[in-house]
């Protein structure tokens, strides 16, 4: 009989016990700051846009690439390059260069969608290309007066890329790319030499 009440008690206690599952892979949670811009327009480029208060201006240049500065948003380990062409005579050789450079991600792509930008008020013409997926740059885009300007942009982030992991962050900073690209205005009609 005792026998028989230990083993009663052995397959309640049994029966009780819950499947355990692993859990999943998480992240880590990211906290997003509060969209502020300000204008920069003392760079020695001739254009100026609207940049988020947390993200920096880098001007590190050298002879070579005196047309190039970053935008860093160093708590999230991303950068947008940005390259400045002067145009002459070259714009269908930059438009076809940026949708090439765009497309060169379609091997880890899902999707690239592009986006066409005009403000005539302005004269800025542009792309931008958001490409989905786990290619190594999330977003790009160009802007052009279509006779003395061209601007290019790539973000890219300084790890490997997993879409799940960046998506948060990717769809935050493509909100300020949007908003540079609307705030966008040259300085000049012509293009220095």
């Amino acid at each position: 009989m005792r026998l028989i009440a230990i083993a009663l008690i052995l397959m309640t206690l049994l029966a009780c016990e819950e499947n355990r599952v692993p859990r999943p892979v998480g992240y880590f949670r990211i906290d997003l700051p509060t969209k502020e811009y300000k204008k920069v327009d003392s760079i020695p480029f001739p254009f100026s846009f609207d940049l988020p208060q947390y993200a920096r201006v880098n001007l590190t240049r050298t002879k070579d690439n005196e047309h190039f500065m970053n935008l860093d948003f160093i708590q999230f380990n991303a950068r947008i390059h940005i390259s400045y062409i002067p145009l002459d005579s070259n714009l269908e050789t930059m438009l076809e260069d940026s949708r090439s450079l765009a497309y060169k991600h379609t091997v880890k792509a899902q999707d690239i969608k592009e986006r066409l930008y005009v403000n005539d008020d302005k004269k800025v013409y542009g792309t931008y290309y958001q490409i989905d997926g786990n290619a190594a740059s999330g977003s790009q885009f160009y802007l052009t007066d279509s006779s003395s300007h061209f601007v290019r942009g790539a973000l890219y982030f300084h790890v490997e890329p997993n879409f799940d992991s960046i998506a948060p962050v990717q769809e935050f900073i493509k909100k300020d790319i949007e908003h540079l690209i609307e705030s966008f205005q040259w300085k000049s009609t012509q293009a220095p030499r």
